[in-house]
């Protein structure tokens, strides 16, 4: 006959096994449960979302950018909260809620994230760069973009950090790190001193407006547009479509060009080394001719001048201007081939060639009388600035002003234009009063004072 207790066991036995899949079944509908309803309430959320967004740009790209990770939040929080709810306290639902823990800081860092990345197109979309006057916007555009990687590198720190104080083993390491944050923070600026070096030189060209993105540069003789700006490193797109990556330090300690920092208009030189016997009014002639058939040229300046005449060949200058560096860089090359070609065909006695002539010697008599003439030949009186002489002045007629008459087609004169004498007094020096006033500030701090 079976002993008494032999029933009681196996209704206890089958009442643990029940506990135990109901321990398992209850949780699992739970999640399953708070998964559907995070995808119902994601789903509602981003109908909502989108129905804004028909009227809003903003609106739109925030339902674009953030779409995924607050699903992901949302269901982190969900899976919690049914977890939670479902499960009494044990040892395995706190790790789950642990890993929930850090799944849930490392979402909502995605989250605010997305919002960042938001803003900076948002910004894009007001400041565009794709119109004629666009400094103002290539200054804020780089600063947005530079306020981004920051802000994103500070929610991976403060994510990192947030993961790690959840670790008790962490909370204590941190504590003894914070007791001797002095001796490790000399060693990590010891050790990081060029990456240092480099993050703040970044923020530096990012709120000094030494560059900006797009413009364009010259860097280690290399001709390029500012492509990217980071902390660390600036992207220089090269002319033939190379990338030159420099750091952010080379912009801050190395002299480089910046053709379009205040204006994107420039002036551009094609220089000729020539014969002798180049006719020059032809030749400036031609460069009119040259620059009014081409729409490369935006009529400001446009010039020819002899800058240089010594050895066996005469430097000809041809200066022109154009709106921005790259059709200046085609005009220049529009202007030299045209020339070229025009002295092939028109002029071929002004291309550069090199002669030796013997000259016969001169008889003494000869260089007597040369040297005789050239001692009784009056000594003539040089005009004035303004027209007039010494005689003028003796006898109190003198004109002071100069006169100078300006010409929109003199292409032989820099200054023959208002914008050349403009330009003139841009490079005069700061004026004699303001000459006068430095001269009396260094004899009242003793420089310059006669010795007794």
């Amino acid at each position: 006959m079976p002993p008494l207790t032999t029933l009681p066991s196996a209704q206890q036995a089958a009442s643990d096994v029940g506990h135990d899949v109901q321990g398992v079944v209850v949780p699992v509908l739970s999640i399953l449960a708070a998964i559907v309803v995070a995808y119902v309430v994601a789903t509602l959320g981003a109908a909502l979302v989108g129905r804004i967004a028909q009227r809003s740009v903003v609106a739109a790209d925030l339902s674009r950018r953030s779409r995924r990770p607050l699903r992901a939040v949302l269901l982190v929080i969900a899976i919690w909260v049914a977890l939670r709810l479902s499960t009494d306290p044990a040892d395995w639902t706190v790790r789950a809620e642990h890993v929930l823990l850090i799944a849930l800081i490392v979402t909502v860092t995605w989250l605010i994230g997305s919002l960042a990345f938001v803003l900076e197109d948002a910004a894009f979309q007001k400041y565009r760069i794709d119109v004629a006057d666009n400094q103002h916007a290539r200054r804020v555009r780089t600063q947005v973009q530079v306020l981004r990687r920051i802000t994103v590198a500070v929610l991976v720190v403060c994510a990192i950090a947030g993961i790690l104080l959840t670790f008790p083993s962490a909370r204590a390491l941190g504590a003894s790190v914070l007791a001797s944050a002095g001796v490790i923070s000399i060693v990590a600026g010891l050790a990081a001193q060029s990456s240092l070096a480099n993050m703040f030189a970044g923020l530096q060209l990012a709120f000094t407006d030494a560059i900006r993105v797009d413009d364009v540069v010259v860097v280690d003789e290399q001709w390029g547009r500012i492509e990217e700006i980071t902390l660390t490193y600036v992207v220089v797109h090269v002319w033939d479509d190379r990338r030159l990556i420099l750091p952010s330090t080379y912009f801050t300690t190395t002299p480089f060009e910046n053709w379009t920092r205040r204006d994107a208009d420039l002036l551009g030189t094609v220089e000729l080394d020539l014969d002798w016997e180049v006719p020059v009014d032809a030749m400036r002639a031609e460069l009119v001719r040259l620059l009014e058939h081409t729409d490369l040229w935006d009529r400001r300046v446009g010039i020819l001048q002899v800058t240089d005449a010594v050895g066996g060949n005469v430097r000809v200058r041809a200066l022109a201007s154009a709106a921005d560096a790259p059709t200046l860089f085609d005009l220049r090359c529009y202007v030299r081939e045209g020339l070229v070609v025009w002295l092939q065909d028109v002029a071929p006695q002004a291309m550069p060639r090199t002669r030796w002539e013997g000259m016969p010697p001169v008889a003494p008599e000869t260089r007597r009388t040369r040297r005789e003439e050239a001692t009784s030949r009056p000594t003539p009186v040089l005009p004035r600035p303004g027209g007039w002489s010494g005689n003028d002045a003796d006898n109190g007629t003198a004109d002071d002003t100069m006169t100078i008459t300006t010409g929109s087609h003199d292409a032989r004169l820099f200054t023959g234009s208002i914008q050349g004498l403009e330009r003139s007094r841009h490079f005069s020096g700061p004026g004699q009063d303001v000459i006068d006033e430095r001269e009396q500030t260094a004899q009242d701090h003793g420089e310059g004072r006669p010795p007794a």
